[in-house]
């Protein structure tokens, strides 16, 4: 039950109770039909045997007025009904003693007695009020149906903002900040579009804030790093003129990651997929490496790749960095087989999960250089190519192994 939205839960609901009305008003008419045949049987019978256990019921006696009257009956020309009798009646009960013989008809406007006795023939017409119990729980079940059709219908358009609220929530989930919600009503689900739609403005203009203070603090800092870097040009303490170009491409790689960092996580960024190699990839991941090549070994089996390969190459250059950086002895290692990248690094195990190295300026505490947000340009990078990333640590070799797997 879980499970079952809520339109479907209403459908089933108003289906069991209009079943379970409708069967409970079934078996009310068909006791009740069965009662009044009952009823209406005995009724005649009660009037054949007073016509025809009675030596003293002649034409004009008294007994025979008292019983028009008690019975509500009322003589009628046969002549008059038998057209009547003739096309539409039917025998629904008849008797005989030696008296004569009764027979009670049943027409589509009325009852007929005929009554034979050895000395006259009687036609009546019965006028007692018919029971009209079935027609009114007839009325009574139509019309609990008709109010519940009603208000299942009401229920279904009181529902139908909730899954066009719905369909805009999964478009702004999907990266559309444009769009509306639009609220009808002061009804809980109106409150809840409004409220809603308040919250994707003000996440609009923290967006809005935040890429216009990224841009302008990148910008501000490009410049008095670039003259930092060409006054220190002229120092002449080799010391202190290492430590401050060290302490300069620091802070240029820093704005380079955060540059990245803002271009891939922006909500309507988009990688641009083409035909390409897993080789042709490597080789762009080493050129944007720049590192010597003593320090990494590659040997990738070449396959055919359907992905953004700037974006491929800029995930395997921060792991093969990492690996350079922080592996016990300065070298990494990758190879593939199958749908696998591996980048291997000498050292030791990971102390966290590697959901802890996925967030921003995350890394361990003894290491004192990296910002801690080249992993988590990895997982952004290939959470948007749609590839996994994992980690493992194999015993056997000693090494960190980052997995990227493309299928």
């Amino acid at each position: 039950m879980k499970n079952i939205s809520v339109t479907t839960f209403v459908h089933m609901l108003f289906l069991v109770v209009i079943v379970l009305l409708g069967a409970s008003f079934y078996y009310l008419l068909s006791s009740g039909e069965d009662q009044r045949k009952f009823q209406e049987v005995n009724r005649y019978k009660i009037i054949s045997d007073t016509f025809l256990t009675s030596e003293k019921m002649g034409r004009n006696s008294p007994a025979l007025k008292k019983l028009y009257k008690n019975f509500s009956l009322e003589t009628v020309d046969p002549d008059d009904v038998r057209e009547e009798i003739e096309k539409s009646g039917v025998t629904i009960f008849s008797g005989r003693s030696i008296y004569g013989k009764v027979r009670v008809f049943k027409t589509e406007r009325s009852y007929y007695i005929f009554i034979q006795r050895y000395d006259y023939d009687l036609m009546l017409r019965d006028r007692h009020p018919g029971d009209y119990t079935y027609r009114f729980l007839l009325s009574i079940g139509g019309m609990l149906i008709a109010i519940l059709l009603f208000m299942y219908m009401m229920v279904l358009k009181k529902l139908y903002p909730l899954k066009r609220l719905h369909r805009q929530i999964e478009q702004f989930a999907a990266g559309d900040l444009d769009v509306k919600i639009e609220a009808h009503g002061y009804d809980e689900i109106g409150r809840i579009a409004h409220s809603f739609d308040k919250a994707i403005k003000h996440i609009k203009q923290l967006i809005s804030s935040k890429n216009l203070f990224m841009r302008n603090i990148m910008h501000e800092l490009k410049t008095p790093i670039t003259k930092g870097r060409i006054v220190v040009e002229t120092i002449d303490d080799p010391v202190a003129k290492k430590v401050l170009v060290n302490a300069f491409e620091r802070m240029n790689e820093l704005i380079g990651d955060l540059a990245q960092i803002e271009r891939i996580t922006m909500y309507n960024f988009e990688p641009e997929c083409a035909e390409t190699t897993l080789e042709k990839v490597m080789q762009e991941t080493e050129k944007m490496l720049m590192a010597d090549p003593s320090a990494y070994e590659i040997k990738v089996l070449d396959r055919p790749l359907y992905t953004d390969s700037a974006l491929l190459s800029l995930a395997l250059k921060n792991l093969m960095d990492n690996g350079i950086k922080y592996g016990s002895d300065s070298f990494v290692r990758v190879n593939s087989g199958g749908n696998r990248i591996e980048v291997r690094s000498k050292g030791e195990p990971l102390k966290h999960d590697i959901s802890y190295y996925t967030e921003p300026f995350s890394q361990e505490e003894k290491r004192n250089s990296g910002f801690g947000l080249g992993l988590y340009i990895v997982s952004n990078v290939l959470e948007k190519l749609g590839y996994c990333f994992r980690y493992r640590y194999d015993d056997k070799s000693g090494e960190n192994v980052f997995e990227v797997i493309i299928d």
